[in-house]
């Protein structure tokens, strides 16, 4: 049990110590929060989107650029994600990487 306690004000410590450093390329928790947020705003409106799969494509952000990947089923699918990404709030960018593969059959 003391080893615990220790671990963590060691990890307590380090953490006060680094300041609020999230990841690598984020200065801030408040900057990871509102990346986390963006990324939620565009899984939201692909679940809400009927041409855009929110399963099969994955969000991420940092600083504002939005990275897309997975797979779509067609090419419009495809740019419709990129649109949508674009369109919401708070999004600098976006970097598209999601691969065209038709559905199987």
């Amino acid at each position: 049990m003391k080893h615990i306690l220790a671990a963590s004000l060691i990890a307590v410590a380090a953490l006060a110590t680094t300041g609020c450093a999230v990841t690598s390329g984020q200065s801030t928790v408040g900057q990871y929060v509102d990346d986390a947020t963006v990324a939620t705003r565009v899984k939201a409106r692909f679940a809400e989107d009927a041409q855009v799969s929110a399963m099969r494509i994955q969000v991420e952000t940092l600083n504002g650029t939005v990275q897309l990947s997975g797979f779509a089923t067609t090419q419009a699918e495809k740019d419709r994600a990129a649109q949508i990404a674009r369109a919401t709030p708070d999004v600098k960018e976006v970097r598209n990487n999601i691969i065209v593969r038709p559905a199987a059959k």
